[in-house]
């Protein structure tokens, strides 16, 4: 079964590859969708992909690559909009 999410990522997720490493994984793990910064110093994904791929990609989120300190991430369940690829954007 599809799933998509939408994530905001608080914290150190700024300057330390956050995005970069959300793609490789989402990447690795068959996810589609983007990730981008956000003006307010978090982080934004939307991740589309099989259910079991998007919880693994959420779970990786709540503590980010080794330079991140995540603080707190909301999800909230949206409509699949059969994205293609992985983008990284801002």
């Amino acid at each position: 079964m599809r799933k998509a999410v939408r994530v905001r990522i608080r914290g150190l997720v700024h300057g330390v590859f956050f995005r970069a490493s959300l793609s490789k994984v989402a990447i690795e793990e068959g996810v589609t969708g983007w990730v981008k910064n956000v003006a307010d110093g978090s982080v934004e994904a939307f991740l589309e992909g099989e259910e079991q791929s998007v919880n693994r990609l959420v779970d990786w989120c709540r503590h980010g690559p080794p330079a991140a300190r995540v603080d707190s991430v909301e999800v909230t369940v949206t409509g699949l909009q059969r994205t293609k690829g992985f983008m990284i954007s801002g």
